[in-house]
């Protein structure tokens, strides 16, 4: 098979999630707790009103799941560790010349074996998954998460240095290697490498510098690209670093990039610290875009703007503070399946 994945913006199938359960990443406390599945829902719904949805449950949730969820969304029962779908799932692929369907098996472990992640479940579920879709599954050795690749769907994909090349996730990997095996996988003929990801991210909480958070293509040669603009904020720095280092590089039909900034809302810490609060994370529909918001009437609308013109489709915003207070945003607890052409 020639594998290729195809880009967010390409025609899907459908939507997968992952609903969540209590442990570490949805919290102790019974009202923190309610709050973060009503943000997984509401994303959830939210995308069923563009495309079917299908969420795996750990059965310890399902009343809840039943609960929150729309009755037209599919629902599948899978032990659960966490529920960021976009990291514990497959990246889906297609082989174009037979229009079959495929389904990258990484191997993950909690984003480079942090101390507070478990992952005996989790990783069972981009098989899991691939089953369910009825996708052939392409394993991998590499250690790698949904969210720390971005592709135009023409053989381009970004990544980052402190993921791929992560000692606890690829301790003996080097560039070169990643780079045959994006080729192998996702049918990637040129990977941008950035130096780094978003402050918070290399908390204790993070991923250590997951692309979805800084950059998404929105068309082959065109990317939407966080900005933070306050020069308090240390992601003003890092965001102009990593703008330098885009406009270095060049895609796989050799074109520079068309930039379209997102500048970031105008709150700059919460009760942890930095904030990663961008709009970049985002998730594109058939037909729609579910857009991160944070409550700034201002910033959120200006984000939605720029978004529906980039895509030309509908916006939809939904509250991601209690998505990115446990770790991420709706790129990170979705993934898309393609659709694909029978032949």
């Amino acid at each position: 098979m020639d594998w290729k994945m195809p880009a967010e913006f390409a025609p899907q199938e459908r939507v997968w999630m992952a609903f969540p359960r209590d442990g570490y990443t949805l919290g102790d406390d019974p009202v923190s707790a309610e709050e973060g599945r009503r943000a997984w829902a509401s994303v959830a719904n939210a995308a069923a009103g563009f495309e079917p949805v299908t969420v795996v449950v750990d059965p310890s949730s399902r009343g809840h799941a039943t609960r929150l969820l729309d009755g037209s969304i599919d629902i599948l029962e899978a032990p659960l560790d966490d529920f960021w779908m976009r990291d514990i799932g497959p990246s889906f692929v297609v082989d174009e010349a037979t229009g079959r369907l495929g389904a990258v098996d990484w191997i993950f472990n909690g984003w480079g074996a942090n101390a507070w992640a478990t992952w005996e479940n989790d990783r069972e579920i981009g098989s899991f998954v691939a089953e369910a879709a009825a996708a052939e599954i392409v394993s991998s050795m590499l250690v790698n998460e949904g969210g720390g690749i971005h592709v135009d769907g023409d053989g381009t994909v970004i990544v980052t240095e402190t993921v791929q090349l992560d000692p606890f996730r690829n301790p003996y990997a080097t560039k070169a290697m990643v780079e045959r095996e994006l080729a192998r996988t996702i049918g990637a003929t040129r990977v941008i490498w950035l130096s780094r990801g978003l402050t918070r991210d290399y908390t204790s909480g993070g991923t250590r510098g997951h692309v979805d958070m800084v950059a998404a293509f929105a068309a082959p040669g065109r990317l939407l690209v966080h900005t933070q603009n306050d020069p308090e904020h240390p992601d003003h720095a890092v965001t102009k670093q990593l703008r330098r280092e885009l406009e270095a590089a060049t895609d796989a039909a050799g074109r520079s990039f068309e930039f379209i900034e997102l500048p970031a809302p105008a709150t700059l810490r919460d009760d942890e610290g930095f904030v990663d609060w961008n709009y970049a994370n985002h998730l594109v529909v058939n037909g729609g875009v579910i857009a991160c918001g944070y409550g700034e009437s201002e910033a959120d609308g200006r984000a939605a703007r720029i978004l529906a013109e980039a895509y030309g489709r509908e916006v939809v915003t939904i509250d991601a503070r209690p998505i990115l207070a446990r770790g991420g945003g709706i790129h990170c607890i979705t993934q898309q399946q393609p659709a694909t052409t029978p032949r």
